[in-house]
């Protein structure tokens, strides 16, 4: 009786793996509308972005090829990576028909790259190395500074903010000298929101917590990384903090082991409406 326990026992265990491990396969294209605040009647023109988290290139279960297939009938106006892209120095050469395949889809408006905490396991000369291929294939680095693209008139202000779990972000750096827009702020790790009370963002892309990767019964192994996020139950998805919007990507790829339970990778388009913010920007300052 206890050997045909243990024999039921270990069965159970490779079915809930290999199902674990099928899950990694199951990659799911969300697309984010994001709510206009109830204060602003007027919309604006929409920009696309097509968001890639945490591709952690080691074990990433989805193609190049497939990558392409899942969002080229889609309309992408910028693409935003929010860090992880590998550990090792010898897996850059597999990250690169990645990003070819993101070349290929056209954004009129580039692609826009933040580090995260894997990539700073990288020695030095390694981590240039990796933004050397980057660069190469068309991603402009972002590193507590900020770049500006005009849509359709409207000023948009894309703010890198380093990674906050290796200590490398520096917000007053970050958004110095900015001019009024709107502003999205692409970053890793997004425990930073809660450092964020006197910086205003419209939108904050993040990744970092893998919807958990291993989200059963609870993802208790987060409360190295997020303790006070996971207790407030911001894992995933679209949130809100100090009333500001910000989302937080299960990502495409997965780290130390090739499974997720209870959660997806995740590919991302956000829908922005680019409302009239100037003047109601402006007429805070004049309230202030």
């Amino acid at each position: 009786m206890k050997v045909l326990f243990l024999m039921v026992l270990f069965i159970s265990i490779l079915l809930i793996i290999y199902k674990a491990y099928k899950n990694t396969q199951k990659v799911t294209l969300n697309k984010v509308n994001l709510p206009i605040p109830d204060s602003h009647h007027q919309h604006g023109p929409l920009l696309y972005i097509l968001q890639i988290s945490d591709m952690h290139i080691e074990r990433i279960s989805i193609s190049p090829e497939q990558l392409y297939n899942k969002v080229a009938g889609e309309k992408i106006d910028l693409i935003a990576i929010t860090g992880d892209f590998l550990d090792k120095k010898s897996t850059i050469p597999k990250l690169i028909p990645y990003l070819k395949v993101l070349q290929r889809l056209n954004a009129p408006f580039g692609l826009y790259a933040v580090f995260g905490n894997h990539d700073y396991v990288l020695k030095q000369n390694e981590l240039e190395m990796l933004r050397e291929v980057l660069e190469n294939h068309g991603c402009k680095i972002l590193q507590n500074e900020h770049e500006v693209i005009f849509f359709e008139g409207k000023r948009v202000n894309i703010i890198g903010v380093d990674d906050f779990h290796t200590k490398k972000s520096d917000l007053h750096k970050s958004f110095s000298s900015l001019k009024e827009g709107y502003d999205l702020v692409l970053t890793h790790d997004p425990n930073i929101v809660l450092t964020m009370k006197d910086y205003q963002y419209d939108y904050l892309l993040s990744g970092h917590f893998h919807g958990g990767q291993i989200h059963w019964p609870k993802p208790y192994h987060l409360a190295k990384l997020a303790r006070t996020m996971m207790q407030m139950n911001m894992i995933k998805g679209l949130l809100y903090y100090d009333d500001k919007p910000f989302y937080i990507s299960e990502g495409l790829g997965q780290t130390s082991v090739n499974i997720r339970i209870g959660t997806r990778p995740e590919i991302t388009l956000h829908q922005l409406s680019l409302y009239e913010i100037e003047k109601e920007k402006a007429l805070l300052a004049v309230y202030d």
